[in-house]
This record gives C-alpha cells, structure tokens and sequence, in this order.
C-alpha cells in the first residue's frame, strides 16, 4: 500500500495530540474561558482580550430588618499574549513516512519543549499569590509540613474539591520518602497522568521541574512610610485591580515577594473574624518607596479581609517584614483550588497567503502547523505555532508552600 503523503493537517493533527498529554500543569487549572472568546473562522491575533466577572460578597443581616446592599461586581481580563513555537525541516521523502514514525522523531520532542514552555508561563503565576506557609527554603519532607497547604485553603474557605499541588523534584521527593505508605498506590500501579504522584489529604498530587524559583528582594525589613487608614480606599476603588499603593521606607522588596505588616490579621472571609495568622500580600511593583501590592486592605463591609489590632486605627510607621532572607532564591511550590489559574489556548489567524495551513484543536488546545517549501534543496520548513494566556483569575484560592525546620 501506497504511502500517504503527510499534510500540515495531519502533522498539525498529531501535533496537539502530544502537546495536550505532554501538559502537566495547564490540566489542572481553569480552561473554560476559551469558549467565552467569540468562534472567529478566520482564528485570533495577538493580544485579543475578554473581561472576567468577580464574585460578589455579601454580609448577613441580624433579625427582621431589611439591610438592602449594593451588589459590587469587579472585573479582570484574561489576554491571549503569548505566541510560541517551534520549527523544523522535513524533506520531500520524510513527508512520505508513517505519521506515528514521524512523531516519535521529529514531533513529540519538539511537543515536549512547547508543553513546558505553557507549563513554566502557568508556574509564573506563583507572583500573584500572597498566601505562603511553611518556612521558606526548607524541604518539605512529612506529612505534617504538607497539611499547612491544604490548612490554610480550608481557612479561607476555599472549596474542598479539585485541589492539586505541583511540588519541585526536591520537595516532591522528600515528601515520597519520609511518607511512603501515602504513595504506595502511585508507586506500585502506572501512572497514566504525566507528572501523577497520587492523592494527599484531597489534593491532587503532581511534581514538576517547571516549578519556578523566586529571589527575594534585597531589604525584607522596612516601615510603611504614610497614612493608611479605613477610610484610605474602598472595595469599590480597587473592584478591578485589587491592588493599593503605599509609601515605605528602608525596603526594597521584589515583584512576586510576599510580606506581612505588623498589627494586620487575616480574616476568615465568610464569618470576617480574626484568624490568628497575619495577613499576607504579594508585591506587584516597587520603586522609590513606592509599593504597589495585592490584596488590597479592606477594613470592614462586605469585601473586608483583614483586622487590625484593637485600638490601631493607621498603619502608618508599623512593620513590614517580608518572607524569607534578602536575596536569596526558594522554590515556588504551590497547592490551589482550580479556579485560582486560567489558562486560554485559542487558534491564531491563517493569513493570507499561505497555502497548506493546518489548525487542530484537542481538548481545548490549538495548534497551526504552515509549510514553507524550498524549491532548491527540495524541503519544507514547517512552523508551529500556539496562541496563548495565562491568568491568576482568583489567586486567594492558592498557597506557595515550603516545608518547617
């Protein structure tokens, strides 16, 4: 029987195929905001954005009396940013090979390194989690260290079901030797989830090489340096960004670096009492004293999530003190809810002018596959292209974790 002569169709076919099961951290997040983007025949270009609706909080009313509240919605945008690739040659008598042989040559590896590519952009949103327990640095290696992640989701009430953690290779093994008997099932049956290592206290567990590594900024001591009071914003002035500025002195912190300010709790953000853990942010941007973080502070209503100490009414010359040691480098593990990070995989455009254009979508991802033929040496260059975004939709559905002395 004849061969078939492969096209970007089928090429582009097999393609997605692997990069779907090369995945490891885009199968546990949020993939359902790629229907919300408008069926364009044609497929998107760079940048194209939808908003996302935040929830709406509400407090609970006492006795018969009505207390009528205004619902304030907030809204967030996921774009499709990040255009990746991968290119190769094929010769006129490779196209005639057997598509399974071609994959196992040429294309899975070229998936494999577009797989960890998506999987290392989902990793970096680590930056938009203020949440972390654990001391950073140290490895965590019992069951005890491990149940500080999924403690604190319970805390702030984050749903029980579909949790998953990604662990870095150090942790992950650490975790596995000291607590075996919790991964016996894993260890003694195949995995058929790339990256599977099993289920620990309902989590959903997996390890990665892609988890990111994070360089604390060069000062983690420092003082806020201006006047932050109740009356200082409102829900309704950060509903969108969630972020607030202040002024700070003797600090010098990086994005992605989380901090606590002396006399600020968390609170749990159903009942809105004090929990008995500080309030944690995150660090969006920092320059000249000027520190731009998130969440941002709400004292009180609907949206509150923090208490302050009783009788502190301005946080100005208070403490901030931020996780870990300047200047050095801790692993980003992290355990989250689903919904905490989305990830949007959507066809790009066939432009004009191109021939063979081949575009596959598996699972919610897309691939387009277009060859570019060189009529002297008798190849074709074949580019593969995906289009894609990344979001931290509700990072308070997440934790960084690292393990206790």
């Amino acid at each position: 029987m004849a061969n078939t002569t492969l096209t970007a169709d089928i090429i582009a076919k097999a393609a997605v195929a692997i990069l779907d099961n090369e995945l490891v951290m885009a199968k546990k997040v949020f993939r359902g905001y790629e229907e919300d983007f408008a069926k364009k025949v044609n497929g998107y270009e760079v940048g194209e954005t939808i908003s996302i609706r935040k929830p709406t909080d509400f407090t609970v009313r006492d006795g018969a009396t009505m207390n009528v509240q205004n619902s304030v919605e907030g809204k967030t945008s996921i774009t499709v940013d990040k255009r990746k690739g991968v290119d190769f040659k094929f010769t006129s008598q490779e196209l005639t090979l057997d598509i399974k042989e071609l994959s196992e040559r040429v294309i899975k590896p070229a998936m494999v390194q577009l797989a960890n590519q998506i999987d290392v952009d989902l990793h970096g949103l680590y930056k938009f989690v203020p949440n972390w327990v654990g001391e950073a640095g140290q490895l965590i290696n019992s069951f005890a260290d491990f149940a500080k992640a999924p403690e604190r989701l319970d805390e702030y009430a984050v749903p029980a079901d579909e949790r998953c953690a990604v662990l870095s290779p150090a942790d992950h093994w650490a975790l596995v030797g000291s607590q075996t008997n919790l991964f016996n099932d894993t260890i003694n049956k195949p995995s058929y989830r790339k990256g599977a290592t099993g289920m620990v206290a309902n989590v959903d567990m997996y390890m990665s090489q892609n988890v990111a590594t994070h360089t604390v900024g060069s000062d983690v001591s420092g003082t806020v340096n201006s006047s932050v009071t109740a009356s200082t914003i409102s829900y309704n002035d950060v509903k969108d960004t969630n972020q607030q500025t202040i002024t700070v002195a003797s600090l010098n912190l990086n994005p992605g670096d989380v901090f606590t300010i002396a006399d600020v709790w968390a609170v749990n953000p159903v009942t809105k009492a004090r929990l008995s853990f500080a309030k944690q942010f995150t660090v969006i941007s920092y320059s000249s004293n000027t520190l731009v973080f998130s969440p941002a502070m709400i004292w009180s209503g609907a949206q509150q999530n923090i208490a302050v100490t009783s009788g502190v009414t301005d946080l100005n010359t208070k403490a901030i003190t931020g996780v870990g040691t300047a200047s050095t480098n801790y692993r980003q593990n992290m355990v989250f809810h689903k919904n905490a990070f989305a990830l949007v995989t959507v066809p790009l455009v066939s432009p004009p002018g191109a021939v063979d254009v081949g575009r596959q979508t598996y699972k919610g991802t897309s691939v387009r596959v277009i060859p570019v033929y060189d009529g002297v040496n008798d190849e074709s260059a074949w580019r593969l292209d995906v289009l894609y975004g990344v979001k931290a939709v509700d990072p308070r559905l997440a934790t960084r974790i690292s393990g206790t002395a």
